[in-house]
């Protein structure tokens, strides 16, 4: 059986290859997938000292944060697909054009 220190570190690694993803990758696509890798991470060790200390209410908030998490990529997806159209890229640093 795995202890709660086996979730915190993977909780920790997940959020540390989600953050080595997010500040070296260009790519819009990665950066949305390295964000919600962080996020899984974060739910991970909410559900772990959840189950920890015997109490509900982290298992059901992950739930909530998972909803929320769905409509979030939904609208980003939607903004990406929208720049994508626009500008023929998914490089991060072609975006330029929501300058004035």
């Amino acid at each position: 059986m795995a202890s709660l220190t086996h979730y915190i570190v993977l909780s920790s690694i997940l959020f540390g290859l989600g953050t080595v993803g997010f500040c070296t990758r260009r790519n819009a696509l990665i950066l949305f997938m390295s964000i919600e890798l962080m996020l899984n991470a974060v739910n991970l060790m909410l559900v772990a000292f959840s189950n920890f200390m015997g109490d509900m209410a982290g298992q059901v908030m992950v739930i909530f944060i998972f909803a929320v998490a769905a409509a979030e990529v939904a609208v980003g997806l939607a903004i990406l697909i929208a720049l994508f159209r626009h500008v023929r890229e998914v490089d991060i640093t072609k975006f330029n054009v929501l300058k004035w």
